[in-house]
């Protein structure tokens, strides 16, 4: 391979080459960098479709001196899940930080699992209460064993119960991820099973209506929402946020004008902007989260191209790694 060549990657080599612990690295950068304030991140594109219920999105952004500008372009469409398909496509391109010439073409979808799922392990690590933990788990899909897998790289899951609206799709992906992980994972008939007494919540959907509820949650447990990415998708109802010691967002500017319950309890007074807590400023010391291990933090992810180009780059840095 030389300097001119163009990488083509697809989902396969793309998973192949980057795996969890590493694709955790790359969104512990990405965060830190946003919290330092080191990296290029224009604001993203989110257009919801005058059609059908489908979202265009586009992200640009550059992480650092020695990684080019990365961009982002794809859909979301919740209808996918009833016929098993992801529910995001892309495409991710990268240019070559010196000339900005095209220097790699990737599979976006397997780029958006990795760095979403990882960025959430890294607020899981920073947020939620040390040591052993169950897991709640909203979902059923590609984001949804995902979750499982990385949220399990740092912390000690013991037990996973998994809740989903299909009685099949939960079932499958209950056997699955007990065969992955190693540790009892049970399908339950509700959310609130799902969720009562677990120490972790992570909401991996793209419902509309609250699938977590702040009177399910115990005292500690931390919940993690990627779901909620525009105004009209509220993944956790407003007790959720009343109770939260803290509410944690990936970008307090992003998040306000795109999360759905961060938009609402802004609206309505539940929140002022100054208490939305950017996880890279908790990464960088710069703001604390949790104060006492009985507290409540929410963690509202809307993704953000910073982490596109995070996860991009480590993928096309391993592959040239493989290459060499």
């Amino acid at each position: 391979m030389t300097d001119d060549d163009v990488l083509f990657l697809s989902a396969a080599e793309v998973t192949r080459l980057v795996g969890a612990d590493a694709a955790i690295a790359s969104q512990r950068a990405a965060f830190t960098a946003l919290g330092t304030g080191e990296a290029d991140t224009p604001g993203k594109i989110m257009q919801p479709s005058r059609f059908d219920d489908s979202v265009v999105f586009a992200y640009v952004s550059r992480l650092s001196k020695d990684t080019g500008a990365v961009a982002k372009f794809g859909s979301v469409n919740p209808g996918n899940a009833a016929a098993g398909l992801p529910t995001v496509h892309a495409v991710v391109t990268a240019l070559d930080p010196g000339t900005g010439r095209l220097a790699a073409v990737l599979d976006g979808t397997a780029v958006t699992t990795l760095r979403t799922a990882a960025g959430s392990a890294v607020a899981v690590d920073a947020l939620a209460v040390p040591g052993r933990t169950e897991l709640a788990l909203l979902g059923s899909g590609t984001q949804a064993h995902a979750h499982a897998r990385m949220i399990a790289r740092v912390r000690e899951v013991t037990a996973v119960r998994l809740w989903s609206p299909t009685p099949g799709r939960r079932t499958a992906a209950a056997d699955t991820l007990a065969a992955g992980l190693g540790v009892p994972v049970r399908a339950v008939d509700s959310a609130e099973e799902a969720v009562t007494g677990a120490g972790v919540v992570a909401a991996c959907t793209l419902s509309r209506t609250p699938v977590v509820r702040g009177a399910w949650l115990a005292p500690g447990c931390t919940v993690v929402s990627v779901g909620s990415f525009e105004p009209t998708r509220h993944e956790v109802d407003t007790d959720v946020v009343r109770r939260a010691a803290a509410v944690v967002v990936d970008d307090a500017g992003t998040a306000a004008g795109h999360a759905g319950p961060v938009v609402d309890a802004l609206r309505d007074g539940l929140l002022s902007p100054d208490a939305l807590i950017p996880l890279g400023e908790v990464l960088t010391g710069r703001r604390g989260a949790r104060t006492a291990p009985q507290d409540i933090v929410y963690y509202n992810s809307t993704g953000l191209g910073i982490q596109d180009a995070a996860a991009a780059w480590a993928v096309i840095r391993a592959a040239k790694e493989t290459a060499e």
